[in-house]
């Protein structure tokens, strides 16, 4: 059985799937043994899988041997067909259809060009190859310069690789009506990484804030300096230390930063404890 044909089970199922759907669509075929319409449908989807050769995994999953996953989505009657992307049932569809309406459905599943690209980029930043990334996504807004959701990709990789210069121009080209959360966050890297341009060094501002540990609005700028490194933790700390000993303008100033710290920061560990410390001064 080729690689894009496979046996799905309850074990197998997080990683065939829904794993796999992050990287290519996964089609599932929920049947069973006894099921006529089941045959039927059978054949025509094993032959689109080895005419498409992995552009989608085909996965079958006898519901009668893994009655846990058919009941977890709902599966009332076969055959059943549900397409995964991104870990998401995205289309469906129910019966033995002909292969005409398979074709349609595996249409408006399979992804178009610019999508292709796209997916392939994906897989590099999993592999750490943002370079190769950066190209493919270039190319991708070739194909589709109107899909933000590409661009905020490679602003996403431009960051990583700290790129900041051209990830801000990224940014600029996406309108603001266009933002999601997701451009947000981006926009806060970018911003702090902006600010952070304008300071000095962190250990140089630590060397300061040693001799000066009262002076308020050089811790501030001690934590916007880590916070545009990325230390997040020492940001904190800082920050923590301002809500404590500020009662003015700087102290909401840097709850604010806080918060926004805390979107940013993937530590969760970190984040709860900060969360549980933050909580405890202000009430």
């Amino acid at each position: 059985m080729q690689d894009f044909i496979r046996d799905a089970t309850t074990s197998s199922f997080g990683e065939d799937v829904l794993a796999a759907s992050r990287s290519v669509p996964v089609v599932v075929d929920f049947w069973a043994a006894w099921c006529a319409p089941c045959r039927a449908l059978k054949p025509i989807l094993e032959k689109l899988a080895r005419e498409h050769r992995g552009e989608f995994i085909l996965a079958k999953l006898d519901t009668d041997k893994e009655p846990e996953i058919a009941a977890r989505f709902g599966i009332r009657g076969i055959p059943h067909v549900k397409a995964f992307v991104d870990g998401k049932v995205v289309a469906e569809f129910s019966g033995a259809v002909p292969e005409s309406s398979v074709r349609s459905f595996l249409a408006g599943v399979l992804p178009a060009p610019a999508e292709k690209l796209r997916l392939k980029a994906k897989q590099a930043v999993r592999e750490g190859e943002f370079e190769t990334a950066e190209a493919l996504l270039r190319e991708a807004m070739k194909l589709d310069s109107a899909r933000f959701t590409v661009r905020l990709d490679l602003v996403e990789v431009l960051i990583a690789r700290q790129a900041y210069c051209e990830a801000d121009l990224e940014m600029q080209a996406i309108p603001e009506r266009e933002r999601d959360e997701r451009a947000g966050l981006l926009a806060a890297r970018i911003g702090f990484w902006k600010n952070g341009e304008s300071l000095a060094p962190a250990a140089e501002l630590e060397a300061a804030l040693a001799q000066s540990p009262g002076d308020l609005e050089l811790r501030m700028r001690a934590a916007e300096r880590h916070i545009a490194d990325n230390d997040y933790d020492s940001a904190l700390a800082h920050l923590l230390e301002l809500v404590r000993a500020d009662r003015g303008v700087l102290r909401e100033r840097a709850r604010k930063t806080m918060v926004e710290v805390f979107k940013l920061a993937s530590d969760a560990e970190l984040i709860a404890r900060y969360r549980k410390l933050l909580s405890s001064t202000l009430y």
